[in-house]
């Protein structure tokens, strides 16, 4: 039995789309992000839910299978809502997300270590490659409310770049007044990697899904494409004047 978890279409496992489409034993899958795809033979699919992780656990407690999570897998499921919520800064309007992580604190995890091991836990690099994203690679445009950062394969290997290093900076343009939508294009062997982040109603999954090869949810969404870091960047700047009315629209809650 294959179970799909925490990705809503095959396109999105990559290189492993052809073995998850091929397989012939039952595949199920659990997720929370909106359009799912009939890849799976079983689809428990609860777009209300913060993440897929808060979404496994009352799976798991309705099928009558609690007794057999361990610490070990509650920290892990603390740790999938902890990141997928930013922190508990987003997707936190349901009161059973804080159910669920009252339930999981049950089971004598330690709370302030795994946001210790999750957001204090970088390198000298990684923040010094931040500086030089905030300082020298932003642009923004305030008469669209949107702001961008880019990222040279060469500019991330004078960092020493080391996966996940980059994690996150796609949000910190959202801290500047006034601006609703920001993205972050990264430059990758034979491929480009888009993060899109909102506020209000602005739906970067749609974006995302129309022009980028990818989707998420309305307020956080990623995707690829193979065009060049200049040409990928280039395509963005000019979509955004079509935006330009939803953009300004948009309301900051």
């Amino acid at each position: 039995m294959l179970f799909c978890v925490d990705f809503n279409e095959a396109s999105r496992a990559g290189k492993l789309e052809k073995q998850i489409l091929e397989y012939n034993n039952p595949k199920i899958l659990i997720d929370h992000h909106p359009y799912p795809t009939s890849f799976c033979d079983f689809i428990i699919s609860e777009t209300h839910y913060s993440s897929t992780a808060e979404l496994i656990f009352d799976v798991v407690c309705k099928i009558g299978m609690r007794k057999h999570i361990s610490k070990n897998a509650a920290e892990a499921l603390y740790t999938g809502i902890l990141t997928d919520t930013g922190s508990f800064n987003h997707n936190t309007s349901d009161p059973n997300t804080f159910k669920v992580v009252s339930e999981l604190m049950k089971f004598g995890i330690d709370t302030q270590k795994i946001q210790s091991g999750v957001y204090h836990n970088f390198s000298a690099s990684r923040m010094k490659l931040l500086g030089y994203c905030l300082s020298q690679k932003m642009v923004v445009y305030p008469e669209l409310r949107t702001a961008m950062i880019s990222i040279t394969k060469k500019e991330l290997e004078d960092f020493d770049f080391k996966t996940g290093d980059t994690e996150g900076f796609v949000n910190f343009p959202l801290s500047i007044n006034d601006i609703v939508f920001s993205a972050i294009f990264i430059e990758k062997e034979g491929i480009v990697k888009a993060s899109f982040r909102s506020k209000g109603n602005f739906p970067v999954n749609h974006f995302s899904r129309d022009h980028f090869n990818g989707g998420g949810h309305l307020n956080a969404a990623g995707g690829d494409t193979k065009l060049s870091i200049e040409k990928a960047v280039e395509k963005f700047t000019q979509l955004l004047p079509d935006y330009k009315r939803q953009l300004l629209e948009t309301i900051i809650k």
